[in-house]
């Protein structure tokens, strides 16, 4: 045999790695899951009481994932992300069939369908930072930007198709049948996490734990803390979760209850929040695919801090849109540059952050949009009440431009860049 020299193959884009891609079957799963899991909640909760009471029953499961996310990422981290994961999926198949059974065998009150979400919510408080350090294990650290455009398609998609698929199970077969539904498509998520091979990991400061034996000592509060000073101390990150925070304070009320008032006021009812949704959508998931196809955007620190500029920017037009065409097409502008600025800010996560802090890093990024934010939803309806609709619009976009500015003032942030 003749002498030749061997070089390793490249590693395969993340869009064609079965490693990537057996994730993203399994996210995709439990994100639809996750829709039809909240429509069947909803649409019993409205069954079994007033509006006010389903409303307060939706609303439960926001209380332990705010208190107890930071904790999640702990856990994470300890345990290693896929064995978090897969716990919790195998949690929520088990707990959706049992209230599918239950609801199939008697009428439940409202406390079980309370006690339901407030378990959900205690489990997705650990099931979020554990699917945030996760993709380091699976993809090559030049494809995590990719792998975050991928899971932006998956959870637009877990959207998309989570709504009818559970309006059909409903209709089918009352709640039941969509509990019933959710907890088969968490089940279809726990053989593909299974054949997860995960990557050896690198070493930036500390081992990291959990997934090859390695027991984590001490008390969890140390660890958190460990987390928390690893932020602070660090150039981009520290920054970059007072942006998002910013940003997600400013995004997700005025998006979430001020879209419906919007519609409501200008009479576009509710085919006009349709439209609307659609067209965050559409532009979240244009956003979404371009950074899957690229790989990465150059200048990613500078680029975040205008998109966020720009996308306030278009915020604040919403409230001053005349027809619905025209605010439609404004939906769209803001899901693009949203879309753009939030992959960004999870791929800057994914790849600036030493792994064995990941769990908390992402709890800590998560903690605004699916903790803070929504616990502030009522005072944003308060507001909208006392100052109309167009006064909150323009509030929440100010403080969107604020996260924008600031990322673009501090220098270790706006020069920070993806790796090639």
């Amino acid at each position: 045999m003749s002498a030749a020299v061997l070089t390793a193959a490249p590693p395969r884009p993340a869009h064609r790695d079965p490693q990537v891609l057996r994730w993203l079957g399994a996210y995709t799963a439990s994100t639809v899951g996750d829709s039809v899991y909240y429509l069947a909640l909803s649409w019993a909760a409205v069954s079994s009481g007033s509006p006010a009471q389903a409303g307060l029953v939706m609303a439960v499961s926001a209380v332990p994932r705010a208190l107890l996310l930071l904790f999640g990422g702990v856990i994470a981290d300890r345990l290693g992300p896929r064995r978090v994961v897969l716990a919790s999926d195998t949690a929520r198949c088990l707990m959706t069939l049992g209230l599918a059974a239950v609801l199939l065998a008697t009428s439940p009150g409202l406390w079980l369908l309370a006690a339901a979400a407030l378990v959900f919510g205690a489990v997705d408080a650990v099931f979020l930072p554990a699917v945030g350090a996760l993709p380091p294990r699976i993809a090559a650290r030049d494809q995590l930007a990719r792998v975050q455009g991928l899971r932006g398609l998956a959870y637009r998609m877990g959207s998309v198709l989570g709504a009818p698929l559970g309006g059909l199970a409903v209709a089918t077969g009352g709640p039941a049948s969509a509990f019933g539904a959710a907890g088969a498509l968490f089940a279809l998520s726990l053989p593909l996490l299974c054949a997860l091979r995960l990557r050896p990991l690198p070493t930036w400061e500390k081992p990291p734990t959990g997934e090859k034996g390695e027991k984590a000592d001490g008390p969890v509060l140390r660890d958190l803390a460990d987390g928390l000073r690893h932020l602070r101390g660090h150039r981009v990150l520290g920054p970059l979760m007072i942006t998002i925070l910013l940003a997600d304070l400013g995004f997700v009320g005025p998006l979430n209850v001020g879209l419906a008032l919007l519609a409501e006021q200008r009479g576009w009812g509710a085919p006009g929040i349709g439209w609307l949704l659609a067209g965050f959508g559409a532009g979240a998931g244009a956003a979404s695919l371009l950074l899957a196809v690229r790989g990465r955007l150059p200048r990613a620190g500078t680029t975040l801090g205008w998109t966020m500029v720009l996308g306030a920017v278009a915020v604040a037009a919403l409230a001053f849109a005349p027809r619905l065409p025209v605010a439609v097409a404004v939906a769209v502008a803001v899901g693009l540059l949203a879309g753009v600025s939030g992959a960004l800010c999870h791929a800057l996560v994914q790849t600036e952050c030493d792994p064995a802090y990941l769990g908390r890093v992402s709890a800590v990024s998560s903690l605004g949009s699916l903790g803070l934010a929504p616990l502030g939803m009522p005072l944003t309806g308060a507001a909208a009440g006392l100052w109309g609709t167009g006064p909150v619009f323009v509030a929440g976009a100010a403080v969107c431009a604020l996260s924008g500015a600031f990322a673009l003032t501090v220098p270790s942030l706006r020069r920070a860049e993806l790796p090639r």
